[in-house]
């Protein structure tokens, strides 16, 4: 029973750290990117970076199976090289819940970046530190009240994340099982007692963390 429990709690924490950790680094660097560079089809890229806010997931699982799925080049590829295909593993959950995250921990970023005073960054590289250091000991210690709420709410997302870790990464127990599909198996199999148990750890686990927000805004 508590094993039974603890499984798809253990792997959604896992899988949403990790996803949690890709999220962060690649959102921070395309916030501040698109907060202080200028170039063509600038729109266009931040419009396909907020696409999984208001794609249905079940259009993102389909997408990441045309894109990773054994009949692309992609597919083809992580094929040869790890002998064996990305689709129903514990990557492809992983991989699922950073793609429906990603959008909210760009916004951050890109709220957190332009809130940081110009005239600050300015003043650093006119006193001869590069742009590497001037982001990393300016610009992310500056926005690391919004840059924290931001990595808070990627990890809930992705702890959340349902439709399209179903379609692309499967619902395997102690694989890729997490706690909003073992919530849909317990339901449908009428096992509403361990489908109440696991409703109230993701209420009380996205309370702590939203909890943890309000108390950093305050």
């Amino acid at each position: 029973m508590l094993n039974d429990f603890l499984e798809p709690v253990l792997l959604s924490i896992e899988i949403s750290l990790t996803s949690g950790i890709i999220v962060i680094v690649l959102g921070i660097l395309m916030g501040w990117i698109m907060v202080n560079k200028t170039f063509r089809g600038k729109i266009i890229i931040e419009t396909i970076i907020l696409l999984p806010l208001v794609l249905s997931p079940t259009v993102i699982g389909f997408l990441l199976i045309v894109i990773f799925g054994k009949n692309s080049w992609l597919g083809e590829i992580i094929e040869l090289v790890f002998h064996r295909s990305l689709l129903f593993t514990w990557w492809a959950a992983v991989i699922a819940s950073a793609v429906v995250a990603f959008p909210l921990m760009y916004q951050a970023a890109k709220a957190g970046f332009h809130e940081v005073d110009k005239d600050i960054e300015g003043a650093a590289l006119v006193d001869g530190a590069s742009r590497f250091q001037v982001f990393l000991n300016i610009s992310i210690p500056l926005a690391s009240k919004i840059l924290l709420a931001g990595s808070i709410m990627s990890f809930a997302r992705a702890l959340g994340e349902f439709g399209a870790t179903l379609m692309f990464a499967g619902n395997i127990p102690g694989k890729t099982q997490t706690l909003p599909t073992a919530i849909y198996v317990a339901i449908d199999s009428g096992n509403m007692k361990m489908a109440w148990i696991w409703v109230i750890t993701t209420i009380l686990i996205s309370f702590f963390m939203l909890f943890i927000i309000q108390c950093k805004k305050n």
